[in-house]
């Protein structure tokens, strides 16, 4: 499995907190989600979903998702087109939160990335590669549930498609 795209990096490194992500006056108002991601980051960069435009990969710093544990943070970020985000950390309910969602996260030393860069991950050996810098890293590769999942789009597809966990 891999995945391309251009990546967008936040003006916040560390610390990017889910109400960063989506501001509680929209996340507790707006219930369609197509609707919520025009929002995302919002309050820490008003033009971020125009400096999005296409792009699909974010990359932060340590601590990406910390906060609230609540699934408008990473929904608003699929519906906002984003397949991956790279980070040095993440915290724990929001990974698990987004994967549950279909949104790859992967742990790497983000500091050699910048705004703009071409990233390939390939998820089944394991590697980031950054065309535009060219080096790679060696990341942890995913595990074929979590590649499933992600393929599908949701745990719930997977259930729907599954009946349960395939192991």
């Amino acid at each position: 499995m891999i995945i391309k795209g251009e990546v967008i990096r936040l003006t916040q490194d560390d610390d990017v907190n889910t109400d960063y992500i989506i501001s509680g006056r929209y996340k507790f108002q707006i219930q369609d989600p197509k609707e919520l991601a025009k929002y995302v980051f919002n309050d820490l960069e008003p033009d971020f979903i125009k400096r999005l435009a296409g792009r699909g990969i974010i990359a932060a710093g340590e601590n990406f998702g910390c906060g609230s544990s609540r699934e408008q943070a990473p929904l608003a970020l699929k519906y906002a087109g984003i397949k991956a985000i790279i980070a040095k950390s993440f915290a724990r309910i929001f990974y698990r939160n987004a994967f549950n969602l279909g949104i790859i996260l992967i742990e790497a030393d983000t500091e050699d990335i910048k705004d703009g860069d071409l990233i390939e991950l390939d998820l089944d050996s394991g590697f980031l590669k950054n065309k535009s810098r060219e080096f790679e890293l060696k990341v942890n590769p995913l595990p074929e549930f979590m590649k499933e999942v992600v393929k599908l789009g949701s745990i719930v597809n997977y259930f729907n498609k599954y009946g349960g966990f395939k192991f």
